[in-house]
């Protein structure tokens, strides 16, 4: 019990409190492994992320597939965990990144670049829980991202030696205000996937009986003011963009501060509601693979289910927040991901054959920042200087003979 407290305590990002190895369950029951060398190619429907052990489990022993009827060893995949779960048929496969951006970027690539799988038609479900914004949603919810915006990767300076005019310690590279738009571009500060399946996505999921509880109930009612009317409602399926740092944070400041991240990098198109650590990563895995026709970017649905406030409320300490308080929202926000999840999964497979096989047309952009897939970033004034940029380094590698097919 406690070790599950520490957990639902200590992820104020999501996805984000792997259990020391000493301290980890017995594995999980499994079938033989089948080798990467088998003779025929897999092709899921729907490929599964989760990042953490709990997120996973979420989904074995449902009654509406075995996700353990394969288990499949893939070099590169995370030592804590190395297996692909798929069930019987292989529609359905589920594979666990770890924890944190690395993790999840190298995961995700690995199992992408496989000779064992066809991903080329595959829906990928990300699915983990995370903090969310008491001005927007409440624990327990289930959201939607349509961008996934990497806020961390900024400029920083200590509190104590902050400009006076300045009122966050985080500003963009290149920048020299917070509200400046980044002109040091690497790539991967803003993703923004397909709308359309969004929608139909939440669309499913709406179906869902959310799963609370009592000691969530009573943590969102100290959420007091105009300002927090969305943490005082029940728990329901919202539209809402996805925050990735490794930093685990808390504070009215910092959520203020990556608001204003998320709105100023996506040009006021994008509304910050959940913090998580990996969706960048694993969005970067899967744009480079799909830059390879090996998988397929439009077919992405970041879905995070909300375990804590990013935020404490009037009466309690970012410390108090952090570290001690009890939202009742770890059991629920699990327990939300299948409840919700299992909504979208079926009925991709239901309406495979009518709509989903040939795919779902996006109308807006999809990519990076970069607009390495085609297409123009609606994202602001930095894709000039991030071409640029990148067209200059480009440029630099080939006058040195460098050439990488």
């Amino acid at each position: 019990m406690q070790l599950l407290k520490s957990i639902a305590t200590g992820l104020l990002l999501g996805s984000s409190c792997l259990v020391p190895a000493a301290a980890n369950p017995a594995p999980w029951p499994r079938s033989p492994a089948v080798p990467a060398h088998h003779h025929s190619r897999v092709a899921p429907k729907v490929f599964i992320i989760s990042m953490f052990e709990p997120e996973a489990a979420a989904w074995w022993g449902v009654p509406e597939f075995d996700l353990l009827a394969h288990n499949i060893t893939i070099p590169g995949a995370s030592p804590v965990f190395p297996d692909v779960h798929c069930t019987a048929n292989y529609d359905v496969c589920q594979l666990i990144t770890g924890e944190g951006e690395i993790n999840a970027a190298i995961t995700v690539a690995s199992i992408a670049f496989s000779p064992y799988f066809d991903l080329t038609h595959t829906y990928f479900l990300i699915a983990g829980i995370a903090g969310i914004n008491p001005k927007v949603g409440t624990i327990s919810s289930v959201t939607f991202a349509r961008y996934a915006i990497q806020v961390a990767l900024q400029y920083e300076i200590d509190l104590r030696e902050l400009p006076d005019n300045f009122t966050t310690s985080y500003f963009p590279q290149g920048a020299n205000a917070p509200d400046e738009y980044p002109t040091s571009i690497y790539g991967t500060e803003v993703f923004e996937v397909n709308n359309e399946l969004r929608t139909l996505a939440a669309s499913f999921a709406r179906k869902a009986n959310l799963t609370d509880s009592e000691g969530a109930q009573e943590y969102r009612s100290k959420y007091t003011g105009d300002a927090y009317t969305a943490a005082t409602k029940a728990p329901s399926v919202l539209e809402c963009d996805v925050a990735t740092t490794d930093v685990y944070y808390s504070g009215k400041l910092l959520s203020e501060a990556f608001d204003n991240t998320t709105s100023t990098w996506t040009n006021g198109t994008g509304q910050y509601c959940t913090s998580a650590q990996e969706d960048n990563a694993t969005l970067e895995a899967l744009m480079r693979t799909s830059l390879r026709n090996l998988t397929d970017f439009s077919r992405i649905i970041v879905m995070r289910t909300a375990s804590n406030f990013d935020q404490p409320h009037d009466d309690e300490s970012a410390l108090q927040h952090l570290r001690y308080a009890e939202a009742g929202g770890f059991e629920p926000s699990v327990k939300n991901l299948y409840v919700a999840g299992i909504e979208v999964v079926t009925g991709i497979l239901n309406g495979w054959n009518s709509t989903f096989a040939a795919g779902v047309k996006p109308t807006n952009y999809i990519g990076d920042i970069f607009g390495s897939l085609g297409g123009t970033p609606d994202f602001g004034p930095g894709r000039k200087q991030a071409l640029s940029d990148a067209g200059a380094i480009t440029k630099r590698h080939f006058r040195r003979g460098i050439v990488i097919a």
